[in-house]
């Protein structure tokens, strides 16, 4: 969607909400570490699971979070974004077979990510408009085959922040059936409405739970590739031999830069919530304003936005008619699904972008509402 956006309109027209791709600056604190690690030396390799400051950072940050000990020796692998965390975990905890529950709309990896590892996937479905689960349909799910489950939370495509309650009953199914579970909390920082929970912190789940996050949200660096995960010593050990012979590592200086990122201010995060709330509100209001039927995600950066008003056959049609008639690139939610007629209804909103980026783009969009978008 980007690059046909970029080849049709040019990069001065183009409005992307497709990608979760900021279009504003990093923190210039950032870029002076980064460049610091550079003058100071890393320049080369780092240890395959991940530069010592990096590791010590991110055991450190989540020891306060979760009220234990994380230690960043045994626990703690570096990889190159949360992308390379997943199918590293993938790789290293599921054999073929194995069968690995995954809740949809799901980030477009988990799917492919379980058929590489030559497992199974088994997916439940997350039903709108609340995106809420169906304890039975979950139940059904888990097996003697079940060797784990993927939990994204904050959600993307959603923007579901799942709730203790949820996370409960999967934690209690993991333990019934003997089941692991895998964890991407890459917008853990960006929630609106409830909080993180974390299912490391469940009772007995801390020794099945496989954690994985990074820098690319929280710092807007997606293109540093710098993540991480946390997972007991027995699991982390096969991650890393995966991990080196899939990347060998991630970039060295932009780890210890990221260790410096670490330690922020609580301040910091406070902000990022408030201009996140900022242009989640608006974009939500503007689609709704223009004929969507976009409810305010709980977290994240996406809003999944109904389109049954516009008269489309499906969401392709609709992403394609965007581009090439009024230069905004969406994502279309069939993408999303292991059978796209199940998110035919709807396309997914990105907006980690300048509050001007988004007025520009509901300006374009807001023709639709007269019906303009209708095809012929």
């Amino acid at each position: 969607m980007t690059r046909l956006n970029l080849e049709l309109n040019g990069p001065e027209r183009a409005i992307n909400f497709a990608q979760g791709m900021p279009d504003f600056e990093t923190d210039p604190r950032l870029i002076e570490a980064a460049a610091k690690a550079m003058r100071d030396g890393h320049n080369q390799y780092a240890t395959t699971w991940g530069a010592a400051p990096l590791r010590r950072g991110v055991a450190h940050k989540q020891s306060l979070a979760w009220g234990r000990e994380v230690d960043p020796d045994r626990e703690v692998t570096a990889s190159c974004g949360a992308t390379e965390a997943m199918i590293a975990t993938m790789l290293a905890a599921v054999d073929p077979g194995d069968e690995v529950i995954v809740f949809e709309p799901f980030y477009e990896n988990y799917g492919p990510d379980c058929i590489l590892s030559g497992a199974v996937p088994r997916y439940v479905s997350l039903h709108p408009p609340e995106w809420s689960i169906d304890p039975d349909e979950l139940r059904r799910a888990f097996n003697a085959k079940t060797r784990a489950i993927v939990i994204n939370t904050p959600h993307n495509p959603t923007g579901k922040v799942y709730t203790r309650a949820e996370l409960e009953l999967i934690a209690s199914l993991c333990l019934e059936h003997d089941a692991i579970a895998i964890t991407d909390e890459i917008y853990e920082h960006i929630v609106y409405e409830g909080e993180h929970i974390s299912m490391a912190t469940l009772p007995d789940m801390a020794g099945r739970t496989i954690t994985i996050s990074g820098a690319s949200k929280t710092f807007s660096v997606t293109g540093w590739r710098v993540g991480w995960i946390i997972a007991p010593p027995v699991l982390s050990n096969g991650i890393r031999k995966v991990h080196d012979f899939l990347t060998v590592g991630s970039p060295h200086p932009l780890q210890v830069a990221v260790a410096a990122a670490l330690e922020f201010p609580a301040s910091f995060y406070v902000e990022l919530r408030g201009d996140y709330l900022e242009r989640r509100d608006a974009m939500v209001s503007g689609l709704n304003e223009c004929g969507f039927a976009a409810a305010a995600p709980g977290g994240a950066y996406y809003v999944m936005a109904g389109i049954a008003g516009f008269g489309f056959d499906d969401d392709l049609a609709m992403a394609d008619h965007l581009i090439r008639n009024l230069a905004v690139a969406t994502v279309p939610g069939s993408s999303f699904y292991h059978d796209p007629a199940l998110g035919r209804g709807h396309l997914r909103f990105s907006f980690p972008k300048k509050l001007d980026t988004i007025e520009r783009g509901l300006e374009a969009l807001r023709g639709l509402k007269q019906g303009s978008a209708r095809r012929p």
